[in-house]
């Protein structure tokens, strides 16, 4: 229920405890559209002639294992290589796993760095670092620094206005929230499956009890606004809410956003080499979305790789396929459309894998050494960037921290990672605190 402070009845903060304007299915209620609807157009504050113009990082939740994706050591003892085979790519010399075989075809499109690291293995913490660049002190249920997303959206905007910025897929991330840049900068989510017949992003629709006419009534009151207090909101909720509330409006009531969304107009075809599963369909949703003009999309579906049992059985029966599959037709059709400069495709996730396997034929949490693929995004495709030791375990070339890893793509977008914003207690604070982007790859 999208709502607003009416005039009377305020307390001492300034803020009305009644007479709330609902308009119906954008908010949850009171002041949270920021947590709902999660966006707000800006100017972009970067690089106006940028190639890479958005984003579509795949959030490998639980960690995925790079010693069985891309960085297999056939020659290491049977404990530590698995029993997953190496194949060839279409790019000489280069070989990754036998169960990512429609990547290894299009590896030209490619690349991938197999040389991050960090020290962290747990999966908030490492969640935190790997999305935001910044390496917590504490375990905490939401952002302590700002996600990536969400700093993108606060600098660049959306590429087209009345779409979000910044959207996750296909609901919302748990750490992938703005912290201290404001609830307006956190992502927006259809929180549906967009592989389920029925798939609709609800909070686009008025619903019928709301004529149009009542509604652009309901507008003029969004003055009563800006009287509200923003220096009551410590976390920045209210910061630029006038705004937020008529880009609100303006996504619902044209139908820019909804064609967008409405994946139901692809090619059935199309739909299949995707893959029908809740990967695919996001991975395709936000080919869409990014072609309409979204900046920052993070899919995180297609399952859990937190592979701790039975570790094989469920890459090559699961994960993998879905994953092989669905990355492969994202990158393929983005060049299919000439987008492939426009758009950067990452996929990694919190850490790697043990590369010993445990006594549950499974991997354990491993932040040594992790493999992280990009594609597109006006860099240098086609390689294989960073080696580690003869059991996958730590780097022996071209480490590349998670600052280095985020630098990368900020980078492509043209975005000064060095730029600092301010924090609820009003110290600057940069982008990022470490890291340069990976050379080979710029």
């Amino acid at each position: 229920m999208l709502e607003f402070v009416g005039r009377d009845n305020c307390a001492c903060d300034g803020v009305s405890r009644r007479n709330f304007l609902r308009i119906g299915g954008l908010a949850a209620g009171g002041l949270t559209l920021a947590d709902q609807l999660g966006w707000r157009t800006m100017a972009a504050d970067s690089t106006k002639d940028r190639t890479c113009k958005a984003v579509i990082q795949v959030w490998l939740a639980g960690g995925p294992s790079h010693i069985d994706m891309y960085d297999l050591k056939p020659q290491a003892p049977a404990e530590f290589r698995g029993e997953f085979k190496e194949i060839d790519t279409n790019v000489p010399g280069i070989r990754i796993s036998e169960h990512l075989p429609i990547q290894a075809q299009c590896f030209d499109k490619l690349s991938v760095v197999r040389s991050g690291t960090h020290t962290n293995a747990g999966h908030g913490m490492g969640s935190q670092w790997m999305l935001t660049g910044w390496q917590p002190t504490i375990e905490v249920n939401d952002n302590i620094f700002p996600a990536c997303g969400s700093v993108v959206s606060r600098v660049n905007g959306a590429n087209e206005p009345g779409l979000p910025a910044y959207v996750n897929l296909p609901r919302r991330l748990g750490l992938g929230n703005a912290a201290y840049l404001g609830a307006s900068f956190n992502p927006f989510a259809p929180e549906d499956d967009p592989n389920q017949p029925g798939f609709n992003v609800r909070t686009l629709k008025l619903p019928g009890r709301v004529p149009m006419d009542r509604l652009n009534r309901r507008r003029e009151l969004l003055a009563d606004v800006d009287s509200i207090r923003r220096d009551i909101d410590t976390k920045g909720d209210l910061v630029g809410l006038d705004k937020f509330y008529r880009d609100a409006l303006e996504m619902i009531t044209n139908e820019k956003a909804l064609r967008a969304f409405d994946i139901h107009r692809e090619d059935p075809k199309l739909r299949d080499q995707y893959g029908r599963n809740d990967l695919g369909q996001s991975c395709l949703l936000a080919r869409r979305l990014v072609e309409a003009g979204v900046t920052y999309i993070t899919i995180q579906a297609g399952g859990g790789w937190d592979t701790h049992g039975d570790n094989f059985a469920q890459l090559k029966n699961n994960l993998l396929p879905k994953y092989d599959r669905a990355v492969a037709s994202l990158v393929s059709d983005l060049h299919a459309r000439g987008l492939q400069d426009n758009v950067l495709v990452m996929t990694f996730g919190e850490f790697g894998r043990t590369p010993r396997i445990n006594g549950g034929a499974g991997r354990d949490h491993w932040p040594g050494a992790m493999s992280v693929l990009y594609a597109g995004g006006g860099l240098k495709m086609g390689q294989m960037v960073g080696t580690t030791d003869t059991r996958a375990e730590y780097p022996t070339s071209k480490p590349a921290t998670p600052g280095c890893l985020l630098s990368t793509m900020y980078h492509a977008l043209g975005i000064d990672y060095h730029h600092a914003f301010f924090d609820q207690a009003r110290r600057p604070v940069p982008i990022l605190n470490e890291g340069r982007p990976v050379e080979d790859l710029i």
